[in-house]
């Protein structure tokens, strides 16, 4: 197969973030060029001029694209359907959507970040609940799932206790208002004794999170964010397959040996076709009363492994003892943070930049709704 027909391939792995179709199979990705270089030039063609979504999309096609390993560079030659083919793509939306039957209440255009390391002790917990309540601040509905079903601590840590029921056939998670938002969690913390070993072998544990979105009401969410646990492996493509839509955060801690591990998920996710969305590094240092700084962990590896994978490093959390001790009261520390501080402004570049929350802005959802209207008033 020759490079040029890889890339394509690959490329029908990304998905419009409002339609959930690849964008291959919506016939937006035109010619296609591999030179003996490794230079990579794709032509896309957007559905308007101004698509709000225009840095996501071309942001993962780049992922997509560098994962292969006949491609060096990319350069991207953006374009606009013509009208043909902007009928033609909507019939497609169309024709998709309702021949897809979804298997969970998550809708396909709702973000869901996979905070993942590939080791344990570096914080994945502590980030996933204080970002979850920064984004809850915001207004949104914050779904949370605790993927860690050994190792499962978000209940404690985002002090939200109690019995899980169920209505209609579904789980339905625990919530807790944060301001004019709130989270929505589901954890084996919530449905086992904390004090309890889970003796499960491997099949089972992906059962359980398999139940944990399948069989759970996770509907008027905003955002997904799943605490995975240490390792790279079937929690990832279990996760993976039930959620194509689902992006990486990868976390890491200054050091080299931390830096390693990282990479080997962050590689690990893109063959299994996830997005990695950007680097957090976790213990960055420490800053005294004093003022003086100190590094115990190494410096520069979030920063590293970020031109590594060539994704944003979106945040450098110094070690607070605010975090571990809000963490064992369930009070997170962010709900003390001032308004610019780092998990305050790591939730903003979200928002704003790594996974907007998808709405009317949007430039496909809003044209098909339009076509669609404009449709049923000329049948009435």
């Amino acid at each position: 197969m020759q490079p040029s027909e890889r890339l394509r391939e690959r490329l029908a792995q990304v998905l419009d973030p409002e339609l959930g179709a690849s964008i291959v199979e919506l016939g937006m990705v035109g010619a296609i060029t591999v030179d003996e270089r490794g230079h990579a030039v794709i032509e896309i063609s957007l559905t308007t001029v101004g698509c709000p979504l225009r840095s996501q999309i071309e942001r993962d096609v780049k992922e997509a694209a560098l994962s292969l390993d006949e491609v060096m560079e990319i350069e991207l030659v953006m374009g606009v359907l013509d009208a043909s083919a902007k009928g033609e793509l909507m019939k497609r939306a169309r024709t998709i959507a309702q021949g897809r039957a979804p298997s969970t209440s998550i809708p396909l255009q709702t973000p869901v970040l996979m905070i993942a390391s590939g080791k344990g002790g570096v914080g994945k917990s502590s980030i996933t609940a204080n970002l979850a309540v920064a984004l809850a601040a915001s207004g949104r509905t914050i779904g949370v799932l605790d993927a860690d079903i050994w190792g499962f601590s978000l209940s404690r840590l985002l002090g939200i206790r109690g019995d899980v029921k169920a209505s209609a056939g579904k789980m339905q998670p625990l919530e807790r208002v944060i301001g004019s938002g709130s989270i929505r969690l589901l954890s084996m913390g919530l449905l086992a004794d904390e004090d309890q070993a889970l003796m499960w072998r491997g099949l089972m544990v992906q059962k359980a999170v398999a139940q944990f979105i399948e069989d759970a009401d996770w509907s008027g969410i905003d955002y997904l964010l799943i605490d995975t646990p240490p390792g790279t492996g079937d929690i990832a493509m279990t996760l993976a397959r039930l959620l194509p839509q689902m992006g990486q955060l990868v976390v890491t801690t200054p050091t080299i040996a931390a830096q390693r591990v990282a990479a080997r998920a962050a590689d690990f996710a893109r063959k299994s076709n996830i997005r990695v969305l950007g680097v957090i590094e976790n213990m960055s240092g420490y800053t005294c009363s004093c003022g003086e700084r100190h590094t115990f962990f190494g410096e520069g590896g979030g920063q590293s492994l970020s031109d590594e994978l060539n994704v944003p490093l979106l945040a450098e959390i110094e070690l607070n003892a605010a975090i571990a001790e809000g963490g064992d009261h369930g009070e997170p520390a962010v709900l003390h943070e001032a308004s610019d501080g780092v998990f305050h402004l790591l939730a903003q570049r979200i928002l704003t930049d790594v996974a907007p929350p998808v709405g009317a802005v949007g430039c496909s959802a809003r044209m098909l709704d339009a076509m669609e209207k404009a449709v049923a008033t000329q049948s009435s």
